[in-house]
């Protein structure tokens, strides 16, 4: 491939961020083709171009789908709401447009099975913005894993907490809602689904709870309103590996801002993970001798891949959007049949839509339930 026309749908803040990562991508790894953007679609016209100025598109529309007949786009960018994800990546998909759509697939799962179908039957690349699997200390911990670094993975817990619904007195949004999905279990929750997925693999049962803190808040107009979601989910999980764990997700917890604490216990180690400490992570190896045995940590750097694409020195730190501008680049990686590329595919994000819907399964019949 020698060029990438781009088009893309929604310009929210993971709009913003998908344009910046097409934007950047060039500069920062080189060796991918070059990239145009060529069509943006928003809700309007007057939105659509005022985004198109701000992000650099060269046309826009008011109508999502001309983007996608627009016959200059080899890609769509699809950062829409969940609900509208299936209708717009199967309309893609069918038009013979690769596919960046951000997380996750579809609320419903007869819908995600339908992107899976058609991704299927086009032969075109299909992703998913699970953009924290990037990270390079994700990455470094996925090498210490399958170097059995840490032996035998015996137990997972992983906590996803934000404050962004904890505010009693917020009014009723979208995202109360159920058309937009279960709550925290499938709005964020699937970010924790997604590092499982590319370090320990599959999830083979789950026993779930959830709650609401908030059952009615207030509307824009001052009328109250029953909240459809369910701001907090507690999982017990089995892996396909044997492991257990537990999940533990929260969007109304004051304080935590973009928490997603990781810890993996082994039969010779532990590791440690937290995202509000982006750059860094805490290592156990019994192998250590007794008297300096204990948590190091390991401070990503230039040695740690592909951190030395944005920064020649340790220390200095990426963040959110450079996750971005690599995921793009195993995008890109993927769809130029380059060899095996570090994504979150349709086929691994059905896995990850399955286990929500069974997770939300256990909730609603208060037992074990088993990932089909």
């Amino acid at each position: 491939m020698k060029r990438i026309g781009v088009g893309l749908i929604g310009t929210g803040y993971m709009g913003k961020c998908h344009a910046l990562a097409w934007n950047a991508v060039k500069p920062v790894f080189g060796d991918v083709p070059d990239v145009t953007l060529v069509h943006l679609g928003e809700a309007n016209e007057a939105l659509a171009r005022e985004r198109a100025a701000e992000f650099g598109f060269a046309r826009s529309s008011g109508d999502w789908r001309k983007v996608i007949e627009d016959p200059d786009v080899d890609v769509v960018s699809v950062t829409t709401p969940n609900s509208f994800h299936a209708e717009m990546a199967i309309a893609a998909l069918r038009a013979g447009k690769h596919l960046w759509c951000e997380k996750p697939m579809a609320p419903e799962v007869a819908d995600a099975e339908a992107m899976l179908e058609a991704a299927r039957q086009s032969g075109k690349t299909a992703v998913l913005g699970y953009n924290y699997i990037q990270n390079p200390a994700i990455r470094h911990i996925g090498h210490l894993l399958r170097e059995n670094a840490i032996g035998q993975v015996n137990h997972i817990r992983v906590e996803m907490d934000e404050d962004f619904m904890a505010d009693p007195d917020a009014p009723f949004s979208y995202k109360h809602q159920a058309a937009s999905g279960y709550g925290a279990l499938d709005d964020f929750g699937v970010h924790p689904l997604s590092l499982i997925t590319v370090l320990l693999g599959p999830v083979a049962s789950v026993m779930c709870d959830m709650a609401k803190p908030q059952a009615r808040r207030k509307t824009s107009e001052g009328r109250e309103r029953d909240v459809e979601t369910y701001d907090i989910a507690n999982v017990l999980i089995r892996l396909e590996n044997g492991a257990s764990g537990t999940l533990q997700f929260n969007r109304a917890a004051w304080g935590r801002k973009g928490r997603i604490a990781l810890q993996i216990f082994g039969s010779h180690g532990s590791i440690l993970f937290d995202q509000e400490r982006f750059n860094e992570f805490q290592l156990y190896l019994t192998s250590d001798r007794g008297t300096e045995q204990g948590f190091r940590t390991i401070l990503m750097g230039p040695q740690h891949e592909p951190y030395g694409r944005f920064i020649p020195a340790p220390g200095h730190g990426l963040g959110f959007n450079d996750l971005k501008i690599i995921e793009c680049r195993e995008l890109i990686r993927r769809m130029s049949g380059e060899g095996e590329a570090h994504v979150i595919d349709f086929e691994k994000g059905y896995e990850i839509e399955r286990t929500v819907h069974a997770m939300a399964r256990s909730f609603r019949e208060k037992c074990w339930v088993d990932v089909p």
